[in-house]
């Protein structure tokens, strides 16, 4: 059986979720090192590195790459357990940036998602000492979420 071409590999792996660039460029440079080593044993790393360039610019053309869907569906998929921080930072390892658009998006639904999220986890349950509330600002603080958010929930469950 013949392996798929670069083409239809980096196809089916944007029909499954939407890629940065970054992460596909990684990808199918692995996949494209491997078929040559499989092919004929001689790894040309500049010829495979022209190919996957040349597709990637391909697919950006054709609209299958986007770095705007790929942030959007990142702040979708990501919004309803983590916070801010946790979001920026993640798509910065992917080399991308929120706008201030998206920014602020996230910023005024901080505090109703973090209630949510501290619902789920602590079934409503105030911290009855400095222990307890120490160990759900850590949790909140590990989910992304600012600090000054984590204490106006607090603040507000105990009133």
């Amino acid at each position: 059986m013949k392996p798929l071409s670069l083409k239809l590999r980096a196809i089916s792996l944007l029909s499954q979720r939407e890629h940065s660039l970054t992460e596909l460029r990684r990808k199918l440079m692995r996949i494209a090192t491997q078929h040559e080593a499989a092919s004929d044993g001689e790894l040309d790393a500049a010829a495979a590195s022209t190919e996957v360039e040349n597709l990637l610019l391909w697919l950006q053309e054709q609209g299958y790459l986007s770095e705007s869907r790929f942030i959007e569906s990142r702040i979708n998929a990501r919004s309803p357990r983590y916070g801010s921080l946790r979001i920026k930072q993640e798509l910065a390892q992917h080399g991308l940036g929120l706008s201030a658009e998206n920014q602020q998006l996230l910023k005024d639904s901080e505090l109703e998602r973090a209630r949510a999220i501290w619902q789920r986890k602590f079934a409503g349950q105030q911290p009855e000492d400095l222990a307890a509330r120490a160990k759900q600002t850590r949790f909140m603080l590990a989910r992304g979420f600012p600090f000054d958010v984590i204490q106006r929930l607090l603040r507000a469950q105990s009133d």
